[in-house]
């Protein structure tokens, strides 16, 4: 077989992965609406290529070329903001500081079990 061919062939199979993992997310955020469907589904992704039910050799041309095309989705986001200037305008420190904070303790917490983890784990 041709490379071209097992490229496509393995950019079919990428998009399948993703596709059943996100309306099977979506099929259990309808039956269990405690998180997004995309949340659910990217946790079914990874569990998917943990458990090695797809590949993820196959996947991994599809996943990188949707992560280099990502940009787009946050296209209407920079519209969104440009349409509520005045509301970033009023309250942008209180969002910049809140993002930091949270940001910081975030990263602490999962700092600090990762070392409670890799002391247990030893």
């Amino acid at each position: 077989m041709s490379a071209g061919k097992i490229e496509k062939i393995n950019a079919l199979y990428g998009i399948f992965a993703l596709i059943c993992c996100v309306a099977s997310g979506r099929l259990l955020a309808y039956f269990i609406p405690l998180l997004p469907g995309s949340l659910y589904g990217l946790i079914i992704f990874t569990l998917t290529l943990h458990f090695r039910i797809f590949d993820a050799d196959r996947v991994k041309a599809c996943v990188v070329w949707c992560i280099k095309n990502m940009g787009i989705c946050f296209v209407p986001a920079g519209v969104g903001i440009m349409n509520h200037l005045e509301l970033i305008k009023q309250f942008g420190i209180a969002i910049v500081s809140i993002t930091f904070f949270t940001t910081f303790v975030l990263l602490t917490v999962v700092g600090l079990l990762y070392q409670k983890y890799e002391t247990l784990k030893n």
